[in-house]
């Protein structure tokens, strides 16, 4: 959780400084969900989730090296720099995104639960999938045609909502008549969890885990949580709540504060042996943001990769050879004697 923090506070700094360009969602303040979540799942229970999602590909086998160069745009990227910050994947490990349309992945993500269904025809599924949508999705139309679905299909798939009380600038109370997001479910049981502890994170995914493949299908999940930062890097946070608000978080619930108490009142490390992982912890980030600077854009023979493609080959740059095997006019039919039924 430590690293996620240094991570999104040095990306916080780069984006100021202008080597991050486009949009950028950090997720400083949230970190005990993504460690939770993936401490209660394994790599084939397949996870997908929203732009904010440098803490799942940290989780899913990104390194910090890899998540700095693909938000700067480098070849060293998670997604060879053609993703940035909001599209962030790792196919190896079952994470699909990263995805920037709100509320969009929702339904994929039980697509992906239907996966598991089906490889198991007959049997009730060993793996599921999750779904992150926060609350600001919650009451998007593909996220209810997903859950009723999913419902019918009996499908193993765990609709999480990251409950960060502010759904870009708008507050939960001022957008939904629901603001309990684990009770949307209607026909399919939801639990809330307490997004800042981590370890109920794990044992309420891992409950839901375990509800998912003994057939009985869907469930809801709220992650209760709050976010430092404004929703992206062009909102200040403080128009919409205040300081107070947010240092009050900070002061009673920040989930890496909450768990090192933990560690020290069980006697599990001292406060200098903790001083000493999270000094390593901060090298090891500007280790990481110093190889990314040293990496460069990809090649522009990228550009033809990862595309959907007419049958033009893709390995050739514009203005090549390959462009004179098209014709360079193209001539409209003659529609007078056209009939049209």
């Amino acid at each position: 959780m430590y690293t996620i923090r240094r991570m999104e506070i040095s990306s916080d700094q780069e984006y100021k400084a202008r080597n991050i360009r486009g949009f950028c969602h950090l997720y400083d303040g949230q970190e005990a969900v993504a460690m939770g979540v993936e401490a209660a799942l394994n790599h084939d229970d397949d996870w997908i989730t929203t732009y904010r999602c440098h803490g799942a590909a940290l989780m899913r086998g990104a390194t910090v090296q890899q998540i700095f160069e693909e938000q700067f745009g480098y070849r060293g990227g998670i997604a060879g720099g053609k993703g940035g910050s909001m599209h962030m994947y790792n196919k190896s490990s079952n994470f699909y995104g990263g995805a920037a349309i709100v509320g969009a992945q929702v339904p994929i993500g039980a697509g992906l639960g239907f996966y598991h269904k089906y490889k198991r025809t007959g049997e009730n599924p060993i793996n599921c999938s999750i779904v992150m949508y926060g609350d600001g999705s919650a009451n998007q139309g593909q996220c209810w045609e997903a859950a009723n679905m999913a419902a019918l299909w009996h499908v193993p798939v765990i609709f999480a909502c990251e409950n960060n009380e502010f759904g870009m600038g708008t507050s939960v109370n001022r957008h939904s008549t629901i603001t309990e997001y684990y009770k949307q479910g209607n026909q399919i049981p939801g639990i809330y969890v307490d997004g800042q502890d981590v370890l109920a994170v794990r044992e309420g995914t891992r409950f839901a885990k375990e509800h998912c493949t003994s057939g009985k299908g869907p469930i809801y999940i709220e992650y209760k949580t709050y976010r430092y930062h404004g929703h992206s890097m062009s909102d200040p946070g403080i128009t919409y709540r205040s300081r107070e608000d947010v240092t009050k978080v900070r002061q009673s619930r920040d989930p890496i504060e909450q768990l090192k108490a933990r560690i020290l009142d069980a006697g599990f490390a001292s406060e200098d042996e903790l001083k000493t992982v999270e000094k390593a912890i901060r090298v090891e980030i500007q280790d990481a943001l110093t190889a990314a600077k040293a990496s460069s854009m990809p090649d522009a023979s990228e550009l033809f990769t990862d595309i959907y493609t007419t049958g033009r080959p893709h390995q050739e740059p514009r203005n090549s050879r390959v462009e004179t095997e098209y014709p360079t006019e193209i001539r409209m039919p003659d529609l007078a004697n056209t009939k049209y039924f």
